[in-house]
């Protein structure tokens, strides 16, 4: 699976309290969609990511920016997590 893509994002409308600080910097979720259809040239619209809360409120979702799919190879799937390999417990290797 590969696609390319582009996003033009309004970055004066992104809440600066939903910013949060991770290991590496500072982050921002963003929900994306990519659709079949277009309008304008655009195929990706770009939404601020909403709370269980703002969801269940019916908050209107916040659109940040629109892009375009300019390269596919005609596949796209939903990304699988690799689970991290379980760490051994050192109860299993008791004789009792």
């Amino acid at each position: 699976m590969a696609t390319m893509a582009e996003i033009t994002l309004d970055m004066s409308k992104l809440p600066k309290e939903k910013f949060f600080k991770g290991k590496k910097g500072i982050y921002y979720t963003f929900n994306i969609t990519l659709q079949d259809d277009t309008r304008y040239g655009n195929n990706i619209s770009v939404f601020d990511k909403q709370s269980k809360e703002e969801r269940d409120a019916k908050k209107p979702k916040e659109f940040l920016g629109s892009g375009k799919v300019f390269w596919t190879d005609g596949n796209v799937s939903v990304a699988e997590r690799e689970d991290k390999p379980k760490q051994a417990d050192p109860m299993d290797s008791l004789p009792f």
